[in-house]
């Protein structure tokens, strides 16, 4: 399949793709790469492997597992226990430098702040990438390697693993059908976070465990004194490293309906959320992308759709028809389609999809069946030719776009305090509506204490800055520290 082949065609035309699936010998690949892999497998290698990687990992340890670097030696002993030989690292760069000739493909699992880094580095060396979800950190980074990837012309895929699931299929069949009517409004919630936030920066400083590069950890972000409370895991929850609730887990729970809605930019974004620090997500969120209309399909308009988000344990009113008892929260969260003709309803990963009237229609199939798992379909891809290659369910062609959405919503929740719906220039990557001279703030410190019986409020706030920087610095980082991105393609 051309890699310019329309997204819209790919989704359609998925159910007869596979036909043309040919899978390389290994010959071929070292061709292209430089080298033969022993008995046609890949030889893959992992960044950031303690944790998640270490699972993702093993969905792809049929293959050869080369190299392994992480900033965080004790966390990911397991790992390097579990693949012994492969080469151990703190810096992946030096892996690179050493294995660079012999690595086919790459598996990253890093904090978020670091996945463009190390993701732009492979694609730029010609290797297959294999990146968790949250995509990336930024706008700007997700735009980056959907066009180097397109560039490269490498496999890639993004870990949100429903994608690869019956489930986004069904859901896509059913909508596009026209089973449940238009869609003109979305809701979805998630029961994350699950990791410390809401919570001040840290005062105090603690030793440096032997075993931890912090320098590598903090990477391109600004350079802070060490914590035990910001790795490993809880980075998920610092502005600086991690997206928070909304970050981690839409790329799960958003994916069906940016799938099965063929969805693009949204063209307004406004959110609210708990106490907004400065340095720590907030218990809990709330926003509402709107989405303008879309090209009709074949049985189904496609008409303004607002798509609301709601994570730190809220979730939205109970749609009527839904049985008293019956939790919605399958697996993380859910998804509530409001069709004109019925509700959709699904768990987190696109899971489990049922309508409330009962009904279980019988619509044709309109997509490929991936019958590999997630990760060892994206195995499958990168054994094939550029020109003959099915996609993988979440190629960065489309992760991409995708995961720009997810992070969008994250500025949104952090410059919440405008109190204004912004509008959104997708293509340019730009709000067009914060006035020139707005201001911003949030709290450092809460301050609240009881004093003779009475509540005491003394919020801390950080300096106010100018709106309309911020969102830049937050569309597209200033890396520090030395760090830098390849140049736009």
């Amino acid at each position: 399949m051309s890699k310019k082949i329309s997204r819209r065609r790919f989704l359609q035309a998925g159910a007869t793709a596979a036909v043309g699936l040919t899978v390389v010998p290994s010959s071929v690949l070292g061709s292209s790469l430089g080298h033969v892999a022993p008995s046609d497998k890949l030889n893959i290698a992992g960044i950031g492997v303690g944790g998640r990687g270490f699972g993702v990992l093993k969905g792809m340890e049929s293959q050869n597992i080369i190299g392994l670097a992480d900033v965080d030696w004790k966390y990911s002993k397991p790992v390097f226990d579990h693949y012994p030989n492969a080469k151990k690292y703190y810096d992946y760069r030096k892996m690179y430098d050493e294995l660079g000739k012999s690595i086919d493909a790459v598996m990253v699992a890093t904090s978020d702040h670091t996945h463009a880094l190390v993701t732009a580095d492979a694609i730029t060396m010609g290797k297959h990438v294999y990146v968790e979800k949250p995509l990336t950190h930024t706008v700007y980074e997700s735009r980056l390697l959907t066009k180097l990837a397109d560039k490269y012309d490498i496999a890639t895929q993004m870990g949100n693993q429903g994608s690869s699931g019956e489930g986004v299929r069904q859901v896509c069949d059913w909508i596009w059908n026209g089973e449940i009517g238009e869609v003109t409004k979305v809701e979805t919630f998630t029961d994350r976070p699950i990791w410390p936030q809401g919570l001040p920066r840290p005062s105090t400083v603690d030793k440096v465990p032997s075993t931890l590069d912090w320098d590598l950890f903090v990477g391109p972000a600004p350079k802070r004194p060490f914590n035990h409370i910001y790795t490993p895991w809880n980075w998920r929850g610092w502005w600086d490293f991690g997206t928070g609730a909304l970050g981690d887990m839409a790329c799960h729970i958003l994916h069906p309906v940016f799938k099965g809605l063929n969805l693009g930019y949204p063209s307004k974004i406004q959110a609210s959320s708990t106490m907004l620090l400065t340095d720590c997500a907030p218990n809990a969120e709330f926003v509402t992308y709107t989405f303008p209309a879309r090209d009709n399909m074949k049985k189904v308009a496609m008409p303004e759709v607002e798509v609301l988000w709601y994570d730190g344990g809220l979730q939205p009113p109970r749609p009527a028809g839904v049985p008293n008892g019956k939790n919605l929260n399958d697996q993380g969260g859910g998804v509530i389609f409001h069709g004109t003709k019925d509700t959709l309803i699904c768990g987190c990963y696109g899971v489990n999809p049922w309508l409330v009237s009962g009904r279980k229609p019988n619509s044709p199939k309109t997509q490929r069946e991936v019958t590999l798992s997630h990760q060892m379909d994206w195995v499958r891809a990168c054994k094939e030719t550029p020109a003959n290659r099915i996609e993988t369910a979440s190629p960065f062609s489309e992760a991409g776009p995708f995961n720009e959405i997810v992070v969008l919503g994250v500025l949104g929740v952090r410059l919440q305090n405008l109190n204004q719906v912004l509008e959104w220039d997708g293509p340019n990557m730009k709000f067009t509506n914060i006035p020139e001279d707005a201001k911003i703030q949030a709290i450092i410190e809460d301050g609240f204490k009881i004093v003779d019986g009475h509540p005491s409020f003394n919020k801390k706030m950080s300096d106010p800055v100018n709106a309309r920087e911020m969102a830049q610095e937050m569309i597209k980082h200033t890396y520090q520290n030395g760090w830098n991105l390849p140049s736009m393609p």
